[in-house]
């Protein structure tokens, strides 16, 4: 399955949703936006009319993470979880718990993104697994594509400024 915005879905198992996406940039500034909540807070919002208001990351093997958004018609979702292996810029592994409104998602997933690079372009491929079959298929059916194709595409946009591909200022980079 295609989502929009050059996101790329499938479901290589019952229990898996796998998502790839390449982004015109290099694989440290793919995993900076991926890690650093002052970058975090800039795409990672969904679709339209989505703020996040809180954006937590102790971005370390154990460490925790935890992002709250708001919606304009006064929805809430939070988003948190464990880090389980970090290798800086090319893979993390952390668990992912998710709430929408008062509604709970079933279960934790395990979330694996890696990060391949060729030719200044850097392909992110994140592998999400679910504790059940039906917890994908709620998660799939609740648009959650849309969602991570919006926010990949403000990503897109960020990476392909100017200032992204000299870095990001010394305020936002953790190497």
């Amino acid at each position: 399955m295609e989502a929009d915005n050059g996101l790329k879905l499938s479901t290589p198992s019952d229990r898996e949703i796998v998502m790839i996406r390449e982004f015109n940039a290099t694989k440290s500034l793919v995993f900076e936006a991926l890690t650093k909540p002052e970058i975090l807070k800039r795409w990672l919002l969904g679709p339209p009319g989505w703020t996040m208001i809180v954006c937590d990351v102790d971005l370390r093997v154990g460490g925790k993470y935890q992002h709250i958004w708001t919606n304009t018609d006064g929805t809430g979702m939070k988003m948190s979880g464990v880090y389980r292996e970090i290798v800086p810029g090319q893979r993390i592994v952390y668990t992912e718990s998710f709430e929408y409104g008062c509604d709970a998602q079933a279960g934790e997933q395990v979330v694996t993104a890696a990060l391949t690079e060729a030719n200044g372009k850097t392909t992110l491929t994140t592998t999400v697994l679910f504790p059940t079959k039906e917890a994908r298929d709620q998660t799939i059916a609740s648009g959650m594509g849309r969602g991570v194709a919006a926010g990949y595409a403000r990503l897109a946009d960020i990476l392909s400024t100017e200032t992204s591909r000299q870095g990001w200022p010394a305020s936002a980079r953790i190497f």
